[in-house]
């Protein structure tokens, strides 16, 4: 039997000749101003974007986008596209949604149709011209539009960060000021609201260490009931009750917030990034 301490392996030559062989590696070149995806390269990922699914083309011209992100901005106009895009095909205005009375909801299908998103049918019916599974494209590009707009943000929507063990994408992530900021997006009801997206939501924040995080429910439904308590669940011991700061924006931690869409969605946000700002700033003298 021979002796493991004689066996002999490869040779320095022969490792350096191996070396010399092998291809060169990959370089991925950032487009310049792209300090989000930046974020994510220095963070150890590469990031690829998806692409959204959306109820309009993707290279929608600049004044009908602006005129959609203002529709978009109504609560009652994305609860109403929401439901039209739920009846997956024809649909009469009042079955898009119950909460809309039915003239206003065909007055929301002609705008619609003025957008260019639907068409007009026979028997007062109408039909979306780019069907889509749900509306959570939709509000992860108005939300981005918004942070881009009237924050100046750098924003980068349905990120996929290939992170080891952590599935899902990042919805809407942004930068600015040197600081990275992660919003989870949901556009269905708290009721629907799985422990299992809220553990997949961990993982992701935890993988991506942003600098803050904020989980947005586009809903005008209380969050105390049921949203709140699956997130505490998650978050790791010690445990502090949430801090509401204003209307349905909570604070679990000063780095991790919860809003819901009461009055305005938008504004909500942008409380909670005031308020995360604010204690990643130095104290006061």
């Amino acid at each position: 039997m021979s002796d493991p301490l004689q066996q002999k392996g490869p040779t320095a030559q022969d490792q350096e000749r191996h070396a010399a062989e092998a291809p060169p590696p990959q370089r991925t070149l950032l487009q310049p101003g792209a300090e989000v995806l930046t974020m994510l390269v220095r963070r150890g990922f590469q990031p690829t974007l998806a692409t959204l699914d959306l109820p309009f083309p993707p290279d929608v011209d600049e004044v009908l986008a602006e005129r959609l992100a203002e529709r978009l901005s109504h609560y009652a106009f994305r609860l109403f596209l929401r439901g039209a895009i739920l009846r997956r095909g024809s649909f009469l205005p009042e079955e898009a949604s119950k909460y809309v009375e039915a003239a206003r909801a065909t007055e929301m299908s002609e705008e619609l149709v003025t957008l260019g998103l639907a068409a007009r049918e026979d028997g007062g019916r109408y039909r979306l011209l780019y069907p889509v599974r749900n509306f959570g494209g939709t509000l992860e590009w108005y939300v981005a539009r918004e942070l881009r707009g009237r924050l100046g943000f750098d924003v980068a929507v349905g990120v996929k960060f290939h992170a080891p063990e952590v599935g899902g994408d990042l919805d809407v992530v942004a930068a600015a000021e040197g600081r990275l900021l992660y919003l989870e997006m949901k556009s269905s009801p708290p009721k629907h609201l799985a422990p299992d997206e809220v553990a997949a939501f961990f993982r992701r924040v935890r993988a991506l260490r942003p600098h803050l995080a904020i989980f947005v429910m586009d809903t005008a439904l209380r969050l105390s009931d049921k949203v709140l308590p699956l997130l505490q669940a998650e978050l790791s011991a010690p445990v502090q009750e949430p801090r509401r700061i204003l209307r349905e924006v909570w604070a679990l931690t000063p780095y991790l917030y919860v809003v819901n869409a009461k009055q305005d969605l938008m504004a909500n946000v942008g409380i909670a990034i005031a308020e995360g700002w604010r204690a990643l700033s130095p104290p006061p003298p």
